[in-house]
């Protein structure tokens, strides 16, 4: 019998939990080494997740260009790169909105401002060193 090229699978399909692998062997010379192996975190992402990806690489984060690519919308994009990046265990919204608020603070503080803040005492002078840093 053949062996075929299926992918890895990542969870049990009795009781869902991860799976790991432990058993590697090459089809070359027939080496097969046993012990416990990781995976990656795109290992456990669905091949929905793994392609849209693969473009976003392939154009280089041009959202426009995966937009064409795809033939869809600019939202779409944006939704689809939330989703990879949630799969991937990071936190979306969390890291969007610390960013923003930086930058928002960043642009309504001038050098005046922080210097102003610091002689009142407003701010300590570690805060005023980071402001002025930005």
């Amino acid at each position: 019998m053949k062996k075929g090229n299926y992918p890895v699978l990542t969870s049990c399909p009795v009781c869902k939990h991860d799976l790991h692998v432990s058993t590697l062997e090459c089809d070359h010379c027939g080496t097969i080494i046993n012990g416990s192996f990781t995976l990656s975190k795109f290992n456990y992402l669905d091949d929905e997740k793994l392609y849209f990806i693969e473009i976003f690489i392939k154009n280089r984060g041009n959202i426009k260009a995966v937009e064409k690519e795809l033939n869809i919308s600019y939202p779409t994009v944006k939704k689809m790169l939330d989703e990879a990046v949630e799969g991937l265990g990071y936190a979306v919204d969390e890291a969007l909105e610390t960013g923003e608020e930086e930058r928002k603070e960043v642009k309504k503080t001038s050098r005046k401002d922080v210097l102003d803040k610091l002689s009142k005492k407003e701010i300590s002078f570690e805060e005023a060193m980071k402001l002025l840093k930005k």
